[in-house]
């Protein structure tokens, strides 16, 4: 079953949707799935509802709410590209993070008994994935070519859970500098896990649409599963 629900944001003064996909048995855990710059579309969707098919019950927030609620954007089009890129300087991190928060809270009531909840992000979504696991108490985390987490480096002393980063190293927008800075300020957080992929760009795990590489989608993917499989159990 799939459908949106509405959070209420941590100060209790608004409320954003979330799709919810819900496995046909009981939950083993929960999933937070956050959305690249093109929203909660129907790539994003299709995440959800894989990880309900492999018995979790999977939460993507709408986290774009304060600026537009539910947009829905293809990176195949340009004028959609340039539309979502437009989003990136209006979106503040800092909210979004605090709803990441809420979604984590809300899936734990939704749980019955005391599962987890792992948190995965593509894109802009990766980038808040290390955010999340700086700053919230999920219980594991995992991000897909994240951008700017250089910057964010100073915050890793906070992560305490298991933390997994995918990293194509011909990203355009992840220079091998940036790369290099975040696999020498990591490399000691033993709580934190590194996979480069070699010639890759930005986007080769989106679940659909040109940017989309296989093999290498399916490999992330399948060490994304196992990395929760072991960190949600």
């Amino acid at each position: 079953m799939a459908d949106y629900i509405p959070i209420k944001t941590l100060e209790g003064d608004g409320q954003f949707d979330a799709y919810v996909a819900t496995p046909d048995s009981a939950p083993k855990a929960a999933i937070i799935v956050i959305q690249e710059i093109f929203g909660v579309n129907e790539g994003i969707r299709r995440k959800c509802d894989s990880w309900a098919r492999a018995g979790y019950l999977a939460i993507a927030p709408d986290l774009f709410w304060r600026i537009d609620p539910h947009i829905e954007l293809d990176a195949d089009i340009p004028e959609q590209m340039q539309q979502a890129l437009d989003y990136i300087p209006r979106f503040n991190l800092d909210q979004g993070v605090r709803d990441i928060e809420a979604t984590i809270r809300a899936a734990r009531a939704m749980l019955e008994g005391p599962a987890k909840v792992g948190v995965v992000g593509y894109c802009l979504g990766g980038r808040v994935a290390f955010m999340t696991a700086c700053r919230t108490d999920g219980d594991a985390f995992v991000g897909y070519y994240g951008v700017g987490i250089d910057g964010l480096l100073g915050e890793q002393h906070a992560i305490g859970k298991p933390t997994m980063l995918h990293i194509p190293t011909n990203d355009g927008f992840v220079p091998a500098d940036v790369q290099a800075k975040m696999h020498d300020g990591l490399k000691d957080n033993r709580h934190v896990t590194l996979h480069d992929y070699e010639g890759l760009d930005h986007g080769f795990a989106a679940e659909m649409g040109d940017r989309r590489v296989e093999e290498a989608a399916q490999l992330a993917d399948r060490r994304t599963a196992d990395f929760f499989a072991q960190a949600l159990a």
